[in-house]
């Protein structure tokens, strides 16, 4: 294992069952086919794109996810590991004095190596989602639609009269099982941890997902 430190003996890690391994990969399955489909439908390539999503500020909110992204970084060998971990915590302070003077950092992601992702079945739901229209139906009822990427929003706006008309992703479906997959990992006592909000550097940099252990169990 690289130069990572472990939790102390004051956390215990959180570590995701092979079922729950399963079921966060069936997750991202259904996301890589949905995103496909209505990629096709409007014709949607990366190809020859100027931009490079990897350069996008993306902040990830599940235990489950940052667990699941561990089991990939923990397949690395450990020179790769290393290298990565050496760009994630570089990432961090340099997003840091980005945010400080208020803007939006774009920066390559750290799991990038020579234009692929190190992790790719591995990577985060909205690194999978992300470029192609997509709608969610929050908890309170309220829809929302996501345009899609530049190049996507150039796309439609050549082959559809209005936005709405264009194909779009419903990701509802999808949020509220990695929602319940989350609550289960936590013993159902989600609320009572602090909320996720992390870039994938940030998560390198911090090492794998930990809670406060229970006295009785120190």
């Amino acid at each position: 294992m690289s130069n990572k430190e472990f939790p102390t003996a004051e956390q215990k890690e959180i570590l995701l069952s092979p079922k729950l391994s399963r079921e966060i990969s069936e997750i991202y399955q259904a996301m890589q086919e949905g995103y496909e489909k209505v990629a096709e439908d409007i014709t949607l390539s990366c190809r020859d794109c100027p931009d490079n999503c990897c350069d996008s500020y993306f902040q990830h909110h599940t235990f489950s996810e940052w667990a699941y992204l561990w089991r990939g970084l923990r397949q690395l060998d450990g020179k790769t590991l290393d290298r990565i971990t050496e760009r994630a915590k570089e990432y961090v302070r340099q997003s840091a004095d980005v945010l400080a003077i208020g803007k939006r950092p774009q920066l390559m992601c750290p799991l990038n190596e020579d234009g692929l992702c190190a992790l790719y079945q591995h990577r985060m739901l909205v690194c999978r989602m992300h470029g192609i229209p997509a709608t969610l139906t929050r908890p309170d009822g309220q829809s929302m639609r996501f345009p899609g990427c530049f190049r996507c929003q150039e796309i439609v706006s050549d082959k559809y009269e209005k936005e709405t008309d264009a194909p779009a992703m419903d990701r509802t479906l999808l949020f509220r099982r990695l929602a319940a997959l989350e609550s289960r990992l936590m013993g159902e006592r989600r609320h009572l941890y602090p909320r996720v909000k992390k870039t994938i550097a940030d998560m390198i940099v911090q090492g794998p997902p930990a809670i406060d252990t229970p006295h009785c169990e120190r």
